[in-house]
This record gives C-alpha cells, structure tokens and sequence, in this order.
C-alpha cells in the first residue's frame, strides 16, 4: 500500500522523514567514552538496497539521568499500513495521516487504559498524566536505554526505524523525539511535529513494540511548530 510523500509542510529535519523496514543484520554499541557513557545503538537494517545504519541516539548530554525512553507494545493492527509495503526506505510526509509518528500527538503510540472513574478531583492532574505516559518515560543513562533496547531486538523479525536519512549512504539518524527542545538549544531548528524518529520491532511471534527515546531537555508538550509549551 502505498503512502503519501508530498503535499505537507516543510520539515525541519533537514534531509526529510520516513522510515526503513527490513531484516535486522546486526546491532552493536558505540564504543564507551572516557566515562563509560554510550552514545547510539547502531542496528543495521538489511534491505534489497543494501545494509541500512540506524543510529539510535542515547546521548546523556553530560547530564546525569539525561536519557529517558519509553517501551511500548502496540495494538494489534496498528501497523498495518506498514507491514504492507516492502522491505527499503520510505518517505513520509510530516502530518497525522501519512503515518509519521509523533510521541505527543499519535494515537497508537499511548495505549488506552480501561479506567471506570476518578474518585478524588485533587487527584485528576496527576491521573491524567499517567494514562497519558502509559507506560510511563524512564530516566536513565544511555546504556539503561540501550539496555531495554536490546531486549526489544532480541526476537526481532522486522524492523521499523523512523527518523532522517543520511545524506550520504543508506542509513537512519535523528532516530529520537525531533521536537521541545528549548528554544535556546541549538536542536530548536529542527523543532517539528509529526517528525519523531523511533524504533519499531515486529517479532516472531507477529506482535510489534515500540521503543521511544528523548532527551531529558525536551518538553512533554509542545505547540504546532514543535516549540515546548
């Protein structure tokens, strides 16, 4: 099935978005800094093109419990738009119909809860919040995310990688939100909505899960441009 790849709003991301789908060939660390902090994950992506190198970035930016991330398992059905198509690269306009993701925005990526009613008013804030993030953002250094990472890989059949191509050879980068970071960041000009990269993994068993990552910097809500709000 084929999907839309034009007619939306210039993106940010400088190279455009989409997403590669293929087999899973490898996956490997960065090597560790001085201090032991890992930087990406780098899961290369098999596809009739050639090997695809996804940089899954974990970056703590010298902050302690500067990564945080997000496991979540997706309803069945929800990427059948995209287990569809075939094996390569495909790009995708940044808005709600085309199938970009957005970690704010997108309905599949914050699965409901059946929750029958709220008895305390105080505590409807607070309740709202949860179900929002459910299940909720970890906080962390880069090798606790890649950790969780590669447990998602683990029984990887086909991989779903979302972010900016290279602009030199096959591969993935920006594999992260693409949006709140703080207006005096040098990340703000490529602040946008429908734009957020992330590592999707179908198993071999049929069943798909998400694996999010952000920067502890970048905001939980965000205006139409992306801005934090």
């Amino acid at each position: 099935m084929p999907l839309p790849t034009g007619g939306g709003r210039d993106m940010p991301l400088q190279d455009g978005y989409g997403l590669v789908i293929g087999t899973k060939l490898d996956y490997f660390r960065d090597d560790p800094d001085d201090f032991g902090r890992y930087y990406h994950g780098n899961l290369i992506v098999g596809t009739p093109q050639g090997p695809y190198h996804c940089a899954i970035d974990v970056d703590p930016k010298n902050m302690p419990n500067g990564i945080e991330w997000r496991v979540v398992a997706l309803a069945a059905g929800s990427m059948s738009q995209f287990s569809q198509l075939s094996n390569g690269w495909h790009p995708l306009v940044s808005n709600d119909s085309s199938g970009a993701l957005d970690y704010i925005r997108s309905p599949v990526l914050h699965p409901p809860l059946g929750i029958r009613f709220v008895r305390y008013n105080s505590c409807l804030s607070r309740f709202l919040d949860f179900i929002r993030w459910n299940p909720p953002w970890n906080q962390g250094l880069g090798i606790d995310a890649l950790t969780e990472l590669e447990g998602v890989l683990t029984n990887a059949a086909r991989c779903y990688v979302f972010g900016e191509p290279f602009n030199v050879g096959l591969g993935v980068h920006n594999v992260h939100q693409n949006q709140g970071d703080p207006v005096t960041s040098p990340f703000a000009v490529e602040n946008g909505i429908w734009q957020d990269g992330a590592t999707i993994i179908e198993s071999t068993s049929g069943t798909f899960t998400a694996f999010l990552n952000k920067f502890k910097t970048q905001s939980y809500r965000t205006d139409a441009l992306g801005r934090p709000a």
